[in-house]
């Protein structure tokens, strides 16, 4: 583990545990986390930044999953079904992310997230209760095939905004109210961090001393989220979701005029 400050390692611990948070609920914490890494070891190379990030919030958001699950109307095998279709969508992104520049794509993601902030705001219903009647097998294709292979496919072209778009697309193709959505994110959350996180520790870029020291706090933070979004209910978590979708845009917009 490289020479770190005190005073930074402590604001690392707190920027995981408030990523977890903001992760359990709806998506995102890689907002947060992710920059503090970069920002708080500059020295170190990127690679091994984004592997310390994966490790970390991969125990963050199993515990979030955890609580989830224990509470919860989630259908545990078919959020796997749709974390594996994530899994090998992420890895097909990764493979063509070299010939895209992410110049032309946060203009379109920009103008999407704007798009569904305002489709959320216009219709206050959406994701307050889930649609009662079964869930038919044909939406669940759906699901694994758009959700899964889709948003995946996009985690690895590109990346930021994966978990909250996995919340919107499980609300809308499921039927699922906010929580559930969140919930079922975090299980496939949970298969695509773990792919990604094989891969940084394959080729050891994860500083594991680090990881595992915010790693604690980011499982807290997760759990807690977890327990907010589940006690405070769906008209809590499209709050934070709007929040969440505005800061998205704010960093794309930053990067693309900074750049």
């Amino acid at each position: 583990m490289p020479d770190i400050p005190l005073t930074t390692l402590v604001l690392l611990c707190v920027a995981a545990m408030a990523a977890g948070w903001i992760d359990a609920v709806v998506g995102g914490g890689g907002l947060l986390l992710l920059p503090a890494l970069l920002l708080g070891m500059p020295q170190v190379p990127a690679a091994q930044i984004l592997g310390t990030n994966k490790a970390v919030a991969i125990v963050g958001t199993t515990g979030a999953a955890v609580t989830y699950v224990r509470k919860a109307p989630v259908q545990v095998g078919t959020a796997v079904r749709i974390g594996l279709a994530a899994l090998a969508g992420s890895m097909g992104g990764a493979f063509f992310a070299a010939g895209i520049s992410s110049d032309v794509l946060r203009p379109v993601i920009m103008v999407v997230l704007l798009g569904v902030a305002a489709f959320v705001m216009l219709r206050p219903s959406f994701g307050a209760h889930a649609d009662r009647g079964p869930v038919t097998r044909a939406r669940i294709a759906t699901a694994v095939v758009l959700v899964g292979g889709g948003i995946g496919f996009y985690d690895g072209l590109f990346g930021p905004g994966t978990g909250t778009f996995l919340v919107l697309a499980l609300t809308a193709v499921l039927h699922l109210d906010l929580v559930t959505a969140s919930a079922t994110a975090k299980i496939v959350n949970v298969c695509t961090n773990a792919g990604a996180l094989a891969m940084f520790a394959y080729q050891g870029t994860v500083l594991w001393r680090l990881a595992a020291l915010m790693a604690v706090f980011n499982l807290a933070g997760g759990m807690f989220g977890a327990w907010t979004a589940l006690r405070r209910g769906a008209e809590f978590v499209r709050g934070v979701l709007l929040v969440v979708v505005f800061s998205l845009v704010a960093k794309l917009a930053f990067d693309q005029w900074s750049g």
